[in-house]
């Protein structure tokens, strides 16, 4: 069995912490899902951005959705039609894949793009203005009123 220590993304990546508990908490190493290969970047304080390894899909092909806190990236090859051939040997996949991050609160995302054969996908963390902490004065209540007294010069 395989252990992976994501510590030292914890101190780094805000947003993604319960992808990393997710994550580390995988049980065998044959369950997990190795394709296809995908980066978590941060580009920014609030900004964050999954890059996949693509390659080979069209637009057509992939789908990205987002639904409650969960961003779900499919591919679907379609068959291609035509001329049959036999292959000596096959090192390029072309399996359909589902690839399921589970998102922070209030991670939003705002673009998915392909290129290269990289599928990039922009989240951004706007927390609203009612869960932002807010700093509260603190009044002092005295029971006697103050006396300002004057001094002889």
């Amino acid at each position: 069995m395989r252990h992976f220590d994501f510590s030292p993304l914890y101190r780094s990546t805000v947003g993604f912490d319960r992808l990393f508990t997710m994550l580390d908490s995988l049980g065998q190493p044959d369950q997990a899902q190795t394709y296809p290969p995908y980066n978590i970047e941060r580009t920014g304080e609030n900004a964050y951005r999954i890059t996949m390894a693509v390659a080979g899909f069209d637009e057509s092909e992939l789908s990205v959705e987002a639904r409650e806190n969960t961003l779900t990236i499919k591919g679907e090859k379609s068959e291609e039609k035509g001329e049959e051939s036999q292959f000596l040997h096959r090192g390029i996949a072309k399996r359909a894949f589902e690839r399921r991050f589970q998102l922070a609160d209030h991670v939003e995302i705002r673009a998915a793009s392909l290129k290269n054969g990289l599928l990039h996908v922009d989240l951004v963390r706007e927390i609203p203005e009612a869960a932002k902490p807010r700093r509260i004065a603190i009044a002092s209540v005295s029971s006697q009123p103050k006396q300002i007294e004057a001094q002889n010069a």
